[in-house]
């Protein structure tokens, strides 16, 4: 079995993906990814990132596998907890303050900055369409950061997260209102959310 065999192995086992670092990470060179992709046998997707032909192509997590530091936030958080079913024109990353990101990736999404200390408040791992993992922000810190963010956001955009968020069976209020305080929203998330309650 040639390194190439090996090579489409691992694309197949991570759900038809594999990546540059993933290759390089295993011990094989540059140039057998470029085998693969002169004969058809994988087909680039994004810098680094290479799927099998058979494959559809996962934007979101192809997004997430070039920026290991970004969480899904925001609009894009909204659609993968369900609350929201349109997939958003553009992506929503949330990344820590002290971490810069390259000019491309700032132009592919929209990019939200907090605290380090507050970065990981609420991180998740949920499932994307095509059935890919990827790091989000829970239901409840992604209520917080579109009332933090509603005028980037707009008002529909709130309004309808909101509404949907108060609908919901399983919600957990004393988690909501915990992070709503870290995040310095409580008061006005009470207001809003005392209307729809």
């Amino acid at each position: 079995v040639g390194n190439e065999e090996n090579i489409k192995k691992m694309a197949e086992e991570n759900n038809g993906i594999v990546t540059t670092a993933m290759v390089v990470a295993a011990g094989f060179s540059r140039g057998n990814i470029k085998y693969l992709e002169d004969r058809g046998l994988i087909e680039k997707s994004a810098r680094g990132v290479y799927i099998l032909p058979e494959v559809w192509d996962d934007e979101i997590f192809n997004l997430q596998s070039r920026f290991k530091r970004g969480i899904y936030s925001h609009e894009t958080a909204l659609f993968l907890n369900g609350i929201s079913e349109r997939t958003p024109f553009e992506h929503t990353v949330t990344i820590p303050t002290s971490k810069t990101l390259s000019p491309s990736m700032s132009e592919e999404c929209k990019i939200y900055y907090i605290k380090d200390e507050l970065h990981d408040l609420g991180k998740v791992q949920l499932t994307t369409p095509m059935g890919n993992k990827v790091w989000a922000y829970d239901i409840d810190r992604t209520i917080c950061d579109i009332v933090r963010s509603r005028s980037k956001v707009g008002t529909e955009t709130f309004l309808a997260a909101l509404k949907a968020y108060a609908a919901r069976p399983n919600k957990d209020l004393n988690r909501l209102y915990s992070y709503a305080k870290q995040l310095r929203v409580s008061g006005i998330l009470r207001k809003y959310l005392e209307v729809l309650l």
